[in-house]
């Protein structure tokens, strides 16, 4: 089945829209960026949210003591790394027993070999665009992400929106799916939009799985 990420979330209001909706994680941002909140912020939020929705905490070029603290004091599940870290950098957050996401913005072709030496659990692959660390709000082309989402767990992102992230789940098949803004009116959540999203990507990846067990059929 899909997983479902609802990042850049602010409150505890839509920390438990996205719950109610039907998200298996969501996104608390400490970077720099239109989203970003604080440790009491996050705090509140991880603290409103039901039992096993994944709280991941997202972060560019910080310091690894002061995400080690965020990730002990709020309690965090995962840490998406998005910035300039290294593969031993991963490591290191690997070894406090999180869950380490890699995001690669997609400009081409991708190091498939590289990528799946990365010690993570996860890549997040996102859209690349000169001087911006991912919410660019727009896709990229999915066919790069086709060879990697073969070999390892790859979450898709990148301006992802209802009306075609089944597409997206259709042709890459990922374990996962970002999104953000593609569930924002006015620049906050919107809960039929969140509800859509969720449902359009779980609807996607069922009809995908029934079709692929048809021709399994088949074939035997």
């Amino acid at each position: 089945m899909i997983r479902v990420k609802i990042c850049g979330i602010r409150t505890e209001a839509e920390a438990l829209m996205a719950a109610e909706a039907g998200a298996d994680a969501i996104g608390m941002i400490f970077a720099p960026a239109r989203r970003q909140i604080d440790a009491t912020q996050a705090r509140r939020i991880a603290a409103a949210l039901p039992p096993f929705v994944t709280k991941v905490g997202v972060f560019v070029n910080e310091p690894l003591d002061r995400v080690r603290a965020l990730a002990d004091t709020i309690r965090l599940d995962a840490v998406q790394l998005h910035g300039d870290e290294t593969p031993e950098d991963c490591a290191t957050v690997r070894e406090w027993g999180v869950t380490v996401i890699r995001a690669i913005q997609v400009a081409g072709p991708l190091d498939v070999a590289s990528l799946r030496a990365l010690p993570v659990d996860a890549v997040l692959l996102d859209t690349y665009r000169p001087g911006v660390r991912g919410g660019t709000g727009e896709t990229f082309d999915w066919a790069h992400a086709v060879p990697l989402a073969r070999l390892m767990p790859v979450i898709l992102s990148g301006g992802l929106r209802a009306e075609f992230v089944g597409d997206g789940v259709t042709l890459v098949r990922p374990y996962g799916v970002d999104v953000s803004s593609g569930v924002e009116t006015d620049g906050r959540k919107d809960p039929a939009k969140i509800r859509a999203f969720v449902a359009a990507a779980r609807t996607a990846a069922a009809q995908d799985a029934a079709a692929q067990s048809q021709r399994e059929q088949v074939r035997q």
